[in-house]
């Protein structure tokens, strides 16, 4: 039987925890981008000892363990974009920010949330992990995706510096990021939707369902899609369009596999 030989498909390399339960990251992450008709690359910085209820605990992976691995891939294939998921420690972030600065002609998506309330992370203070989140990865960042609620939560803290202080999204501006995607954010008094505050342009709405499943589960798949669509060459504003009518589908989609929460169906119809 002769080979079949196909183009090569969007290559996007995705970092992020293990979720053994497939709610979020990885291993989920490669099924969503296969799904787009993308072939991920993945390199786990944590692995969770998890369920559909909840997370019990997390063992964070050598940073030159992560390091020696991302670059295997890097240097082997044609990565077209990145994804960073949730981060807990400030050394893992100073080795992805060194990898994203040797890299920096791929767009970079990162996925901000709030950190984990775990034991195995309590040595780690939660605002040097997002210090080094916001002054090292972040101005590396094409695009961020978040929960509207964290801007305001960080100016609050005093994390957020600069002329943009008073306008969260602002500052993140200036932080070095130009185009910040907040999820649940509120259009009007009784709809929540999707906001993208590109730099020095117009902001770009849409409504977002309400959610069934954990809201992190969401945000997840949105920028797991984003970066299967920016390595298949889409700009930020474009991937960003594109993703809302490819996700928006998906939400309607979960199942109740275990004794927590409903999980996002990410099997083909």
């Amino acid at each position: 039987m002769p080979l079949i030989v196909t183009p090569t498909p969007p290559l996007p390399l995705i970092f992020g925890p293990f979720d053994p339960s497939g709610a979020s990251n990885l291993p989920i992450d490669t099924v969503i981008c296969a799904r787009l008709g993308a072939h991920a690359g993945a390199v786990a910085t944590a692995i969770h000892i998890q369920d559909t209820a909840g997370t019990e605990a997390i063992q964070r992976l050598a940073p030159e363990l992560i390091d020696d691995q991302a670059r295997c891939l890097l240097e082997d294939m044609p990565i077209g974009a990145i994804k960073v998921g949730p981060q807990y420690d400030p050394e893992t972030i100073a080795t992805l920010a060194q990898i994203a600065a040797d890299y920096n002609a791929l767009p970079l998506v990162l996925h901000l949330s709030p950190p984990p309330t775990l034991p195995d992370v309590e040595d780690i203070d939660p605002e040097d992990t997002l210090s080094a989140l916001l002054e090292l990865l972040l101005p590396q960042t094409d695009l961020a995706v978040l929960d509207a609620g964290l801007p305001e939560q960080w100016a609050s803290q005093g994390l957020l510096s600069g002329a943009g202080a008073d306008d969260p999204i602002a500052a993140l501006h200036e932080m070095g990021v130009p185009h910040v995607l907040c999820c649940n954010a509120p259009l009007s008094a009784d709809l929540k939707g999707l906001i993208l505050y590109s730099h020095e342009q117009a902001s770009q709405r849409w409504a977002w369902p309400a959610s069934t499943v954990r809201a992190h589960d969401r945000e997840s798949l949105l920028a797991t899609v984003l970066a299967s669509l920016l390595a298949g060459g889409l700009d930020p504003i474009s991937a960003t369009q594109q993703a809302v009518l490819l996700v928006t589908p998906m939400l309607d989609r979960t199942f109740h596999p275990g004794m927590g929460q409903r999980l996002l169906l990410q099997t083909t119809p």
